[in-house]
């Protein structure tokens, strides 16, 4: 994950006036909310990109950016007409009023809530570091809340790698929910993933969750499974493509998954070394890479590679911490084909 807060690195404040114009966005079109399909968005900048990713004929209908704070930069506005999905990555963010009082200034059209951020992971490869019982406390604590709340916030449990080490946390942190709550135990409305590596691990990865919220907690609900960090790292142009191909169909056809986003909304300049830059949707001047075609929907809902935004993208900056990408990356690398 590319963002990390701490007590020495919170978020800027947001002027009651700008929670109060953020509340008036809503979806761009009705017809987009059967897809799955949405943004990890790390904050570009390029109008022109924003511009296709955001447009009417694109299926993508939600965005995250590891914040409660969506993108709010005149050249965002493509993208901020999209449902916006806060996240609280950490224990600190999650005790902090002003997370609250951010989250719960936003649209109605924002209903669910991601939290924590990759608990198993630690915090130089963008995870949150947190051990599975005090995840479980503070979850009680202060994520519970937003479920009972008056907005009825839809709320997930943590989102893990998808490392062996990813399931094992999870193990703990339900063991240790039903111990501290042994009533309600850790409530939760969906599972959200990380998933970096090919299809077949994917697949796996998948069906392992699912089996184990049906079988192994004590949860009666049907729970559907959000990838909220989807990619292919350091494989060719080629393989990447493949994988998406065979992807997405599946993703969209298999019934307990509700949601996914890749990770890749940047140039090909900006991305990761670890990564390497056949995972971005764009090319160095701002058109789409076959990738970032294909999840779009290509010719059928007419977008093409080498196709480029309106707007003035060109000369725009990318506002991408490296090192955060590096991150994110680097914690990616243990998840990659281990199944």
């Amino acid at each position: 994950m590319p963002y990390h807060q701490s007590r020495r690195s919170q978020p800027p404040s947001i002027s009651q006036t700008t929670l109060l114009l953020l509340s008036l966005f809503s979806p761009t079109s009705s017809q987009k909310t059967n897809s799955k399909r949405g943004l990890a968005s790390l904050g570009s900048t390029h109008t022109s990109d924003n511009s296709l990713l955001g447009s009417p004929s694109s299926p993508l209908f939600w965005y995250y950016n590891w914040s409660p704070y969506p993108l709010n930069a005149p050249s965002q506005t493509a993208i901020t007409a999209l449902e916006f999905v806060p996240l609280i990555h950490g224990i600190y963010g999650a005790e902090d009023s002003q997370t609250s009082t951010a989250i719960n200034s936003l649209p109605s059209t924002s209903k669910h809530l991601l939290s924590f951020n990759e608990p198993d992971g630690t915090t130089d490869s963008g995870g949150s570091s947190i051990e599975p019982e005090d995840a479980a406390r503070a979850y009680i604590e202060h994520i519970v809340p937003y479920r009972t709340s008056n907005r009825k916030w839809l709320i997930s449990h943590p989102s893990v790698t998808g490392s062996p080490r990813g399931l094992e946390w999870l193990r703990q942190f339900n063991e240790s929910c039903w111990e501290i709550d042994e009533e309600n135990g850790c409530p939760t409305d969906f599972i959200a993933a990380h998933w970096y590596g090919a299809y077949d691990g994917l697949t796996g990865w998948l069906s392992q969750l699912d089996e184990y919220y049906k079988n192994g907690t004590a949860s009666e609900q049907d729970l559907k499974i959000w990838i909220t960090e989807l990619a292919l790292p350091q494989q060719s142009e080629q393989e990447t493509v493949n994988m998406m191909n065979v992807t997405l169909p599946y993703l969209d056809e298999l019934d307990y998954v509700e949601r996914y986003a890749w990770f890749g909304d940047f140039r090909r300049k900006d991305a990761d070394e670890w990564a390497g830059d056949n995972v971005a949707m764009f090319d160095d001047d701002g058109g789409l890479t076959a990738l970032g075609a294909l999840y779009l929907g290509g010719e059928a809902n007419g977008f093409e590679e080498g196709q480029e935004g309106k707007g003035e993208g060109a000369a725009s900056s990318v506002k991408v911490n490296t090192g955060m990408m590096a991150s994110v990356f680097a914690g990616a690398v243990v998840m990659v084909n281990w199944l």
